[in-house]
């Protein structure tokens, strides 16, 4: 399966990590955030990268090149950031059937392969990875509204008063008709081609898409304590004892 990689922004929230470097260029534990991503992606059987790049993108192209562990790399460029649906049309030309999608700037430890592999049932059209946070917290985030079988029935982009506290994390599967549904999104009052309304408009079509509780944990690197937080989990974990 292809997958697809968010890696446009400038991340000002980080800086000064940023300032010589696009944010997947900052380092977690070492290696930089778009490393970390791709070896989980190949974990659960990437075929491609279709790395979506713009902001200081000549320093993960001369980077990275045409492959990266063996796996080809193609670059789709986004010469504006105009939101998450923005984003994944640039790839459209590159992406010929169901495809992985993962932000560029999340660190997970978790059930990616559970997403996988409901994707690859018949009756799915997409699969998201969701977690449960404090309902405090749940404006911040995406919210997901689901019904008795676990399919996704509304979502909703950091709303005032979340109908639930299930947030998306960051990693996705999708058929091509996300394509389709992001076409049709209009700008959002921040000006933007929010995800959130993208998948919307699939559920109003009559897609199924399911909601797949994470087994484990993520950090989205929004913020320089975020990278730190997140180093400290990587370490906490590979000194665990094997079989813990």
């Amino acid at each position: 399966m292809q997958a697809v990689v968010l890696a446009a922004g400038k991340g000002t929230r980080l800086r000064p990590l940023t300032e010589d470097k696009p944010k997947v260029l900052v380092e977690v534990d070492g290696k930089p955030l778009i490393e970390d991503v791709m070896d989980n992606l190949i974990e659960v059987g990437a075929t491609e990268f279709v790395l979506v790049v713009g902001y200081m993108k000549e320093k993960i192209i001369e980077r990275y090149g045409d492959e990266y562990e063996g796996v080809p790399i193609t670059y789709a460029h986004q010469r504006e950031q105009l939101g998450l649906a923005h984003a994944i049309l640039q790839a459209e030309p590159h992406v010929d059937d169901d495809f992985m999608l993962m932000l560029g700037d999340n660190v997970f430890r978790a059930n990616l392969g559970d997403v996988i592999n409901r994707q690859r049932e018949e009756r799915a059209d997409a699969a998201f990875l969701v977690e449960e946070v404090p309902h405090e917290e749940a404006s911040r985030y995406g919210v997901l509204d689901t019904n008795e079988y676990g399919e996704i029935v509304e979502v909703m982009e950091k709303p005032e008063d979340p109908p639930s506290n299930l947030v998306m994390t960051g990693f996705y599967t999708f058929t091509p008709e996300i394509f389709h549904a992001c076409h049709l999104v209009q700008p959002s009052d921040r000006g933007e081609y929010e995800l959130p309304d993208a998948i919307d408009l699939l559920i109003q079509s009559g897609r199924t898409i399911d909601a797949i509780r994470m087994d484990g944990w993520r950090i989205d690197v929004g913020y320089p304590d975020d990278r730190d937080r997140a180093a400290e989990r990587i370490a906490e974990q590979e000194a665990e004892p094997i079989g813990q």
